[in-house]
């Protein structure tokens, strides 16, 4: 930007190799951030890349409509040199659950992890570490823990008096650990949490697709009710991203990635966070650019973003910052502060950028840092307006994935294998009773028989049974089904950098 308007000669672009040195876009609420995402994701998909980004508001879904021109639309595209014209981009569209209009997207608890699911129900390091017990229980158990209900019956079993001694043999849970896990699972439950866990499980190797045309598919995921379950949103997003890491071969440094991947609302991911949960999203941010995977993360200052990935992040492009406040004044001097030193007096342009118009400092080709840029944002080709309903219904039902993930399934898991083992111990402490019952009776006859008949010589009492019952990991670990699958490695659970794996 010059004093009279954009420079049409100097244009600021990434380089597509670059994508996967990761990035930022930041901004305070209704300076263009979301724009900014679309029209990077444009230019990804035109040249081959598939995206992936959260759509929060329901804008993203415009991705799918060629956009509408107009006078001020012109103006603006005049302006600034940008050869527009309207196009769609090939999309496919995710709700978690199916709650929305979308793909359904699940994953089990078990692949979820305990790591990923300690975040979503706000537990200590203390309590995370003792459902990470418990999920290895449940592995080395043969329990699959696939929806919430099988893990909070799990929970009981092993606080119930029948599981109270496999408790203790797991590595000294407390009863009171347990519960508090429990009490936040079945408020999980009854915010409506459960419906992101369960099966079919999505595979997100179905995230790296190319339209016939060869441009890159952009997955959309719908999330209209972020307030009310902010943690599991966001934390979702951390699982996909976590599998794809595992699932990945490593590539090294690609010229056209595999997949950019836009992580909308960061800050949700770091509140609250535990420090082996942090150590975690570094440690992938700082690995998962092998595997040839960008991540831009979205967010409203750059301090939301813990250090240690902030030092991840090559290109920035930031926004205009308010600072209507102490805290906003502070929070405008530490992103300055992040910037390399420039030409612009930042703290004076930061606050009067305007909407579309951004401060921006990229990776060049060689991997260095580009001076700081002031830049007027391009406008979207694809329709800045959500898409009609029914035009993303139609897209949804006649999608590819809709026969693969469209129906629920809810096949045999931990709840159906405890309920059993407790019916079986139920039926069995019954006939346990019964028999001490007719041995006790049948003492008591031979017993009056011989007060009867001083003659007869008396019999000596039956023994009272002392037959255990065994225990869980017993009878699950004597039985053939598990024997076969401890003998094969492909059926058991791999944990990787957040604990989370599926079976593969």
């Amino acid at each position: 930007m010059t004093d009279d308007g954009p420079a049409t000669d100097v244009p600021i672009r990434i380089p597509v190799s670059m994508f996967n040195r990761h990035g930022l876009v930041a901004g305070a609420t209704g300076t263009g951030k979301t724009k900014t995402l679309q029209v990077m994701a444009e230019a990804l998909s035109k040249a081959g890349v598939p995206v992936f980004a959260a759509d929060i508001k329901g804008d993203l879904s415009g991705m799918a409509s060629p956009g509408q021109p107009g006078e001020k639309l012109q103006a603006r595209v005049d302006a600034q040199g940008q050869p527009w014209s309207a196009a769609p981009f090939p999309c496919e569209f995710y709700a978690l659950g199916g709650r929305g209009v979308g793909i359904p997207l699940r994953a089990t608890v078990s692949s979820f992890g305990p790591i990923l699911l300690g975040k979503v129900l706000g537990l200590n390091e203390v309590q995370e570490s003792s459902l990470g017990l418990v999920f290895y229980y449940a592995d080395k158990a043969g329990l699959p823990l696939l929806d919430l209900s099988d893990l909070i019956e799990l929970l009981k079993y092993l606080t119930s008096d029948a599981g109270k001694a496999e408790l203790k043999g797991i590595g000294g849970v407390s009863s009171s650990t347990v519960g508090v896990i429990l009490r936040n699972l079945v408020t999980l439950l009854s915010q409506g949490g459960d419906v992101f866990f369960g099966e079919p499980e999505f595979e997100p190797q179905d995230l790296l697709r190319r339209a016939a045309d060869g441009r890159g598919v952009v997955s959309l995921l719908e999330l209209p009710d972020l307030s009310s379950q902010p943690e599991l949103f966001s934390t979702f997003l951390m699982w996909l991203l976590a599998d794809l890491f595992q699932s990945m071969p490593e590539v090294g440094d690609v010229e056209v990635p595999k997949l950019v991947f836009f992580f909308d609302e960061a800050h949700l991911l770091f509140n609250n966070a535990s420090k082996s949960f942090l150590d975690s999203i570094t440690q992938t941010v700082r690995l998962i650019r092998s595997k040839g995977i960008g991540v831009f993360f979205v967010t409203q200052t750059p301090k939301d973003v813990p250090s240690d990935v902030l030092a991840q992040l090559g290109s920035r492009v930031q926004h205009q910052l308010r600072a209507h406040t102490p805290n906003d004044a502070k929070a405008l001097k530490a992103t300055v502060s992040t910037y390399p030193t420039s030409g612009y007096d930042l703290g004076e342009v930061l606050v009067t950028l305007g909407t579309g118009e951004a401060i921006v400092t990229v990776m060049d080709p060689d991997g260095a840092p580009t001076p700081v840029a002031w830049t007027r944002i391009w406008a979207p080709e694809s329709s800045m307006s959500p898409t009609d309903p029914a035009v993303l219904q139609q897209a949804v039902a006649q999608s590819p994935l809709m026969p693969r993930y469209g129906q629920a399934i809810d096949r045999d898991s931990a709840r159906e294998m405890l309920t059993r083992k407790l019916e079986e111990g139920a039926r069995s402490a019954e006939e346990e009773q019964r028999r001490t019952q007719e041995d006790q009776r049948r003492r008591a006859d031979e017993q009056a028989r011989s007060r009867s008949t001083p003659t007869t010589q008396s019999r000596p009492a039956p023994r009272q049974s002392t037959r255990r019952e065994p225990s869980l990991v017993e009878s699950v670990t004597g039985s053939t089904a598990f024997k076969q699958f401890a003998r094969t490695a492909a059926r058991e659970i791999v944990r990787g950098l957040f604990g989370a794996g599926r079976r593969r």
